[in-house]
């Protein structure tokens, strides 16, 4: 799973004994070489997805990590982007790797649940993050997005459909869930990080009721699965 430039076990096992701030701060100069990255085949296909409705003038990438979605973002936005994130050690790498040409680049360091802009951008993405927040925190949430977008600004982020039971990997991310809950119910501060509360039907109740109207679109480079629904959506809520 990890390259050889990748954190070792012992690295990952102080990181996952940390809060979720220290323990990206510590993860931040190995982050790019673990699978907890975003695939480029990933943010290729949002970008392009992006594209066919851009371009768009603002962009933010909520909890940027490393940088990934502002390189997304300068593809389609013209005039700035904006990357948030509230490790500061991902903010450093970030600043230090993602020199993007075309638009202005800034970082903020906050937290997600209380962004400190106004509503002046067209467009935020956000790539990865949202097993960070408990279902009972959404609706926070996605209300400070609706926030900080102008009116007909637009909310995309990619969500994968989840394994079958059948597979390997809906009991490898059970188990991983399963582990992550007795560790916060024994040991402080927690390091929240589920990767199954994350359900489409209740995100996309929670961005409605905050005031979004909801697209969802496959991302046809992923083709579909068996019963024929797509392997990956770029769900799209614009403000209204």
């Amino acid at each position: 799973m990890f390259s050889p430039e990748g954190p070792s076990l012992r690295e990952l096992a102080v990181q996952a004994l940390s809060s979720v701030e220290h323990g990206y701060d510590l993860l931040a100069p190995k982050f790019d070489h673990t699978p907890f990255r975003t695939p480029a085949s990933v943010l290729d296909a949002v970008a392009a997805a992006l594209a066919r409705s851009g371009p768009f003038d603002t962009g933010l990438d909520l909890c940027c990590g490393t940088g990934a979605g502002v390189e997304v973002l300068a593809r389609v936005c013209r005039r700035s982007v904006t990357g948030v994130d509230f490790s500061a050690g991902m903010l450093a790498v970030a600043q230090e790797q993602v020199r993007p040409a075309g638009p202005e680049v800034s970082w903020v360091r906050a937290d997600a649940r209380a962004l400190p802009f106004r509503a002046g951008f067209d467009l935020v993405v956000s790539f990865g993050a949202f097993g960070h927040f408990l279902p009972e925190e959404l609706p926070g949430l996605f209300a400070e997005v609706h926030s900080v977008l102008r009116p007909g600004g637009r909310f995309a982020f990619p969500v994968l459909a989840p394994p079958r039971p059948t597979s390997p990997a809906y009991w490898m991310l059970l188990g991983f869930d399963a582990v992550m809950r007795v560790r916060n119910a024994v040991w402080r501060p927690p390091f929240v990080m589920y990767y199954r509360a994350f359900r489409l039907g209740e995100v996309r109740r929670e961005l409605e009721r905050a005031g979004f109207r909801v697209e969802l679109a496959a991302l046809p480079e992923f083709g579909r699965r068996d019963d024929g629904s797509p392997r990956v959506r770029l769900v799209t809520a614009v403000r209204t």
